[in-house]
C-alpha cells in the first residue's frame, strides 16, 4: 500500500480546513488561536498519527516472531528446521551443542536458570515436541513456540 502519496494531501487539507474555520470565526468576531498556530498544532496531531500508524504497520508486517518474557513463537516453514528458524528470529539464542543434539539455554536475553529447574521447552501447534529442535522440520504456518518451563 503507497501511502505516501495520500500524506502530503492530507496534510494540505488539513492545513486548509484550519485556516477556513480560523476566517470564519474571525470574520464573525469570535476569538481563536492565530491561524498559524492552528495550521501547526493541526499539522502536528496530523504527523503524530501518521507516524504512530507507521510504527503500528512496520510491527505488524516486519517482525513475524511475538515475544514475552517467558515465550517466543514464530511460524514454521517448509523445510526449515526449529532450530535454524530460532536463530534467523533470534541471532542472539544461546544453544548448546548441534543439530539434533542442540540445547537451547537463552531466547530474546531470557536464560533458563538452571537453579530453578528451567528450560526452554519447545512446542509446535501447542502440542509439546517429541524431537529436538534441530531435528524438527517445520512446515509453512505451523506455530513454533519457546516457553520457559521446569522439571
Amino acid at each position: 500500500m503507497n501511502t505516501t502519496t495520500r500524506r502530503p494531501l492530507r496534510a494540505v487539507a488539513s492545513a486548509a480546513t484550519a485556516l477556513l474555520v480560523a476566517g470564519l470565526l474571525g470574520a464573525c468576531g469570535g476569538t481563536t488561536a492565530e491561524p498559524e498556530t492552528m495550521v501547526s498544532a493541526t499539522l502536528g496531531q496530523q504527523q503524530d498519527a501518521e507516524v504512530s500508524a507507521s510504527a503500528s504497520e512496520s510491527a505488524s508486517t516486519s517482525e513475524s516472531a511475538t515475544t514475552s518474557a517467558d515465550t517466543f513463537g514464530y511460524e514454521g516453514r517448509t523445510g526449515a528446521t526449529a532450530l535454524e528458524l530460532l536463530l534467523e528470529a533470534d541471532p542472539s539464542a544461546e544453544v548448546t551443542g548441534e543439530g539434533e543434539n542442540a540445547f537451547v539455554t537463552a531466547i530474546n536475553g531470557r536464560a533458563a536458570d538452571d537453579s530453578k529447574n528451567e528450560f526452554w521447552s519447545l512446542s509446535v501447534d501447542g502440542e509439546l515436541a517429541q524431537v529436538g529442535a534441530g531435528s524438527l522440520e517445520t512446515e509453512d504456518g505451523q506455530e513454533i513456540t519457546w516457553t520457559i518451563d521446569t522439571f
